[in-house]
């Protein structure tokens, strides 16, 4: 069961399979690993000792990040993601990065923002559209038309809390002109806009 998986010079961490979203795009759909790190599906989800305990398998002198980013929301299991965090952060002194779809405030019914405090270094936001009708096509949030609005209300008050917020879409997935909101989007939060390539 791959748990902990290398790509780039970062250290992924794969904690669970649960996400509220089917999007369109998601890359689960149409491989079953990452760089060959082995199936990504999870037989189940590993106990936060059972990750810990996957770091002495790793060099951890060797990664820029950890990166809290598998085959799910990582925020499915936001407490158990957090004390992975704390472990590492302190264990390693490496920065945590979280790849996240921006609705825990969805999954918690809770504003979760200043839960990351002082645990988590930066949290990039899967943006993917300037328009919720759009976005809720993509992304088939189970919350419905109000994940897009949710998402940006969680980027803006998370930015409060993490040095470094940064929005994302896809490059080419969506036209110059959409882009331009996006960015307009950003510079209202306070936060990063970032125009990744795909399977980034």
């Amino acid at each position: 069961m791959v748990i902990l998986y290398e790509v780039h010079d970062n250290l992924y961490v794969n904690m669970t399979n649960r996400c509220p979203c089917s999007c369109t795009f998601c890359l689960r759909q149409t491989m079953d690993e990452m760089n060959h790190s082995g199936s990504l599906w999870l037989e189940r989800e590993p106990e936060v000792e059972e990750i810990i305990a996957e770091f002495e398998r790793f060099d951890m002198t060797k990664y820029g990040e950890l990166v809290f980013c598998g085959f799910g929301e990582p925020t499915e299991r936001l407490e158990d993601l957090l004390k992975v965090a704390e472990y590492a952060g302190r264990t390693f002194h490496i920065p945590v990065r979280l790849n996240t779809n921006g609705l825990s405030d969805l999954i918690w019914g809770k504003d979760t923002a200043p839960m990351y405090e002082g645990l988590v270094d930066t949290i990039s936001i899967s943006l993917n559209t300037p328009d919720a009708e759009e976005y809720l096509k993509l992304t088939r949030s189970r919350f419905g038309i109000r994940s897009h609005e949710a998402m940006l209300r969680f980027a803006g008050n998370v930015s409060k809390y993490v040095p470094n917020v940064v929005l994302t879409t896809v490059a080419t997935t969506i036209t110059e002109a959409e882009e331009k909101q996006c960015r307009e989007i950003c510079d209202r939060l306070g936060v990063t806009y970032r125009i990744r390539p795909f399977e980034d």
